[in-house]
C-alpha cells in the first residue's frame, strides 16, 4: 500500500513557541528568587511579579533577563539565563485542536514527520513535553542541529522522499514563509502554511517570491483534514 507522508514544522505551527518561552520565564523566576533573600511567604509573590517584568521587558523588545537582575537586584549573567531558556524541561501541552487533528491523521493511516530548526535538547525537550511520539516515530524527526543543515535546505526534505520513494504524496505543514515552503515547493510536495492568530514569535511575511509561498493557507490545524 503506498504512503501518504505529512511533515510539520513544530515552533508556531505544532505548538506556540511563545508557549515555550513563558515556561522558560517562569522558570528562571524561580530561580532567580533564590537569589533574594526573603521569607517563604512572599516566594511566591516575587516569582510572579519576577515573571511579569520578564514577560513586559520580552513584549517591548526589551533584555527581559537584563530587566530581571534590575527588578531583583542580582547580578546574574545573561548567558546562565540563557542556559536555563535553552535546558530547562517545559512545562506544555498540546492544544485540543493539534492532538485531534493528529490522532485523527495517523489513525488515517498518514505517516507523520517533523522538519524543526533548532538546538538538540531544546526541541527534544518540547517533544518530549508534548508527547509527540505518540503520534511521531523518532526516526521520522529531522532536527537541523542533529541533521547538520537547516530549513530550507533540500537534505531536510529530501530524507523522507529516500525513506519513502514509493509513497503517493509528500505534505508540509509549517508557519515560516522565508524558510518553511521553498524547499518542498522544489520538490513537488504539497506545501501547507498555518496562518498566525496573533501569538506567533516571529511574524509573517507573504511578501516573497513565489516559490516561497504556501499553496495553501489555513486557519486552525483542524482544516487540513478537508485538505489532505
Amino acid at each position: 500500500m503506498l504512503k501518504k507522508i505529512v511533515c510539520f514544522d513544530l515552533d508556531d505551527t505544532l505548538s506556540k513557541e511563545i508557549e515555550y518561552l513563558k515556561s522558560a520565564y517562569k522558570e528562571i523566576a524561580y530561580i532567580a528568587a533564590d537569589q533574594c533573600k526573603v521569607c517563604s511567604d512572599a516566594v511566591s509573590i516575587l516569582v510572579d511579579n519576577a515573571y511579569e517584568e520578564m514577560y513586559s521587558a520580552y513584549k517591548k523588545g526589551e533584555n527581559a533577563f537584563e530587566r530581571l537582575n534590575v527588578f531583583m537586584g542580582i547580578d546574574v549573567p545573561v548567558k546562565v539565563y540563557l542556559d536555563i531558556y535553552r535546558s530547562h524541561n517545559p512545562q506544555l501541552e498540546l492544544s485540543d485542536e493539534t492532538t485531534s487533528t493528529l490522532t485523527t491523521l495517523k489513525d488515517a493511516g498518514y505517516i507523520l514527520g517533523l522538519i524543526t530548526d533548532g538546538r538538540s535538547l531544546q526541541q527534544r525537550n518540547k517533544i518530549k513535553a508534548y508527547g509527540l511520539s505518540t503520534y511521531i516515530a523518532d526516526e521520522n524527526i529531522v532536527i537541523s542541529e542533529e541533521f547538520g543543515s537547516e530549513k530550507p535546505t533540500l537534505a531536510n526534505y529530501e530524507f523522507f522522499m529516500k525513506r519513502y520513494p514509493s509513497s503517493t504524496e509528500f505534505v508540509y505543514v509549517g508557519d515560516n514563509v522565508k524558510k518553511d515552503f521553498l524547499a518542498p515547493n522544489n520538490l513537488g510536495w504539497n506545501t501547507i502554511c498555518l496562518l498566525d492568530d496573533g501569538r506567533n514569535i516571529h511574524k509573517q511575511n507573504f511578501e516573497m517570491p513565489a516559490l516561497y509561498q504556501p499553496k495553501v493557507k489555513i486557519t486552525s490545524l483542524k482544516e487540513l483534514l478537508n485538505i489532505i
